[in-house]
Order: C-alpha cells, then sequence, then structure tokens
C-alpha cells in the first residue's frame, strides 16, 4: 500500500505543478484515466495507471490527509492478514476494476479505495475515525453508511455501473462474502427464533 499511496502524491504534486504553469497544456489525469478506446490505439499504461490518480477533493489540504487514510488502512490490514494475503486481497480488486473497464469502457479507483476501506471496518469495526475530520466515530458506522451508498447506487444506477460497482469490489465479495451471508442466516435464525418464543 505504501507504494500505492507513494505513486498517488507523485500524481498529485506533479499536476500541482503542471497546473501552476500558465503555459502547460498537459492535464496529467486525462493522461492516467482508464480509456478502453485509447488503450486498444496503443495507450496501454492506461491498464494500470489509473490505480495512482489521488483522490478529488475541494480542498487541496484534504489530499495528504486521505493518502494518509489509505496508508494507515492498508498497513493494518497488512499487519493483521500479512502481506501475502494483503496484496492478493488488493490485486484482486484491481483485476475486477481493470475487468470492468474494458466491459464498460471507463474505470476509476473509488470503488477499489472504498472496499479497503469496508475491509478495514469489517476487521476492526471499534477504531475511532473523525467523519468530516473533526466527529469522532467508529468504523463500522462509517462502512455502513458507505454500504447504503453502494447500494443505492447499485440499484439506481445503470447496468454499466452495476457491472463496474460488481467487478470493483470483488475483493470484498471474495473475502468476505461468506462471513456476511454466515452472519444474515444467523440473524434470520435469531428473529424466527424469539419471534416463535414470542407466540408461545
Amino acid at each position: 500500500m505504501l507504494y500505492i499511496v507513494l505513486g498517488m502524491a507523485v500524481v498529485w504534486i506533479a499536476d500541482l505543478i503542471l497546473s501552476a504553469n500558465p503555459n502547460n497544456t498537459v492535464n496529467l489525469y486525462q493522461l492516467l484515466c482508464f480509456d478502453r478506446d485509447k488503450i486498444l490505439q496503443g495507450e496501454v499504461w492506461r491498464v494500470i495507471s489509473f490505480i495512482f490518480m489521488p483522490p478529488s477533493t475541494i480542498l487541496i489540504i484534504l489530499t495528504p490527509i486521505i493518502l494518509y487514510f489509505y496508508w494507515f488502512m492498508g498497513s493494518s490490514l497488512e499487519s493483521q492478514w500479512g502481506a501475502f494475503k494483503f496484496n492478493v486481497f488488493y490485486f484482486t480488486g484491481i483485476i475486477g476494476c481493470i475487468a470492468a473497464g474494458f466491459i464498460i469502457g471507463f474505470a476509476t479507483n473509488e470503488y477499489l479505495n472504498l472496499s479497503l476501506f469496508l475491509a478495514f471496518a469489517i476487521l476492526f469495526p471499534n477504531a475511532q475515525l473523525l467523519a468530516f475530520y473533526v466527529i469522532p466515530i467508529k468504523a463500522k458506522w462509517l462502512a455502513l453508511i458507505d454500504g447504503i451508498i453502494i447500494i443505492y447506487d447499485f440499484i439506481k444506477g445503470s447496468f454499466d455501473i452495476r457491472i463496474f460497482i460488481i467487478l470493483s469490489i470483488i475483493n470484498i465479495i471474495i473475502f468476505f462474502g461468506k462471513d456476511f451471508f454466515s452472519m444474515m442466516y444467523y440473524l434470520i435464525r435469531r428473529l424466527k427464533y424469539r419471534h416463535i418464543k414470542k407466540i408461545k
């Protein structure tokens, strides 16, 4: 994760330098974004370069904070799982994004980075984070909000968006799907048991 974050930081700083030059005509983000048509025309670096695009924020100062948070989450997952398992998790998400990109024509790292946070929240649900960088809140509640947003985007989005969401968080589905369905199964059984007990 350190290399991913460093790559994002380099792209972010390079874009700031280029943007400060009034004679600059290069849009770095457009050169790095995933574009299926341009990849098929020979710009093959786009297959992987979109992974290093930094988060888009309104305030410049927020970008280093978000990058630090990405590194913190990745390091925490790597400490919990070990480097190999973490790499498998993250690269599975990358492959899912690339597959989605070739299917629908575009891809971003937005849901990939979101999957990183969801994995962090699942493994460290009670970790205290700062919502809006001010309000302390446990990771599990922020993950719940993100989960609702993903479900809403999936329901309201087009077929392309649905494909992109599924493939971009395929790592979460693979790594935690069994646990999620087991949890739902036991939750439903518990509710049924309580209902039967009330009737008796």
